[in-house]
């Protein structure tokens, strides 16, 4: 199985074992107004960010990081070709947050406290987003950091969570709300196979555990 990121490295993993890509689709059948009745503002973005994931997984996506050019603000990259990242851009972008101009107008703020892995001068709005390092930064900027924990009660839906894979490659996905048998919430990502929902969360070491809401408000 290949993996590329940013149009770089080609690498193989061994597949981890995948939940139905069938989990919790049957919110997508609900109407709008009926994610989060009787829930909180933050629970109810929560679902609809959630599904917005999930529906990703009805997709074709085929795994591709290459670097292009998009319109900025709204830019993205052709639906059918995508990398982890944009499982959580589309998402977000489905409840009304953009991260593409998040984390631009960030960077152009402190682009020197983000990164400096790729030899650039300054941000760059078709890719930085993209890249599971820079959203790393910019939720810790945003105060949406969390511990990382092995208790798999700490993760609540539409967290988001990143690690590290072999050959240190960056991953993020989206917690679900359906948990596995033994309680481990499922993640929405896409690590090569195209966006699913999958048993994962502990199977690398994690290094990031975010929870970032409307406009950046955030609920520990």
């Amino acid at each position: 199985m290949s993996f590329f990121a940013d149009g770089v490295h080609r690498w193989q993993v061994r597949p981890v074992r995948t939940a139905t890509r069938t989990v919790l689709v049957v919110l997508l059948a609900l109407p709008q107004g009926t994610f989060g009745q009787g829930r909180s503002g933050s629970e109810a973005q929560a679902d609809r960010l959630v599904a917005a994931a999930i529906a990703q997984t009805r997709s074709s996506v085929v795994y591709d990081g290459s670097y292009r050019r998009i319109p900025y603000p709204g830019g993205d990259v052709p639906e059918t070709i995508g990398v982890c990242t944009d499982v959580v851009i589309r998402a977000y972008r489905r409840v009304g947050v953009d991260l593409q101009v998040k984390v631009h107008e960030d960077m152009k703020r402190a682009f020197r406290s983000y990164p400096q892995l790729w030899g650039m001068s300054g941000p760059d709005p078709n890719i930085d987003h993209r890249r599971v390092p820079n959203l790393q930064m910019f939720l810790r900027r945003a105060g949406a950091e969390l511990p990382v924990s092995r208790d798999p009660r700490a993760y609540r839906a539409g967290d988001l969570v990143t690690w590290m894979l072999p050959r240190n490659l960056p991953h993020i996905g989206v917690v679900a709300r359906d948990r596995s048998s033994t309680g481990t919430p499922l993640m929405v990502h896409n690590i090569g196979r195209g966006p699913e929902v999958e048993d994962m969360l502990f199977t690398y070491p994690i290094t990031g555990h975010y929870r970032y809401r409307q406009g950046g408000s955030f609920e520990p």
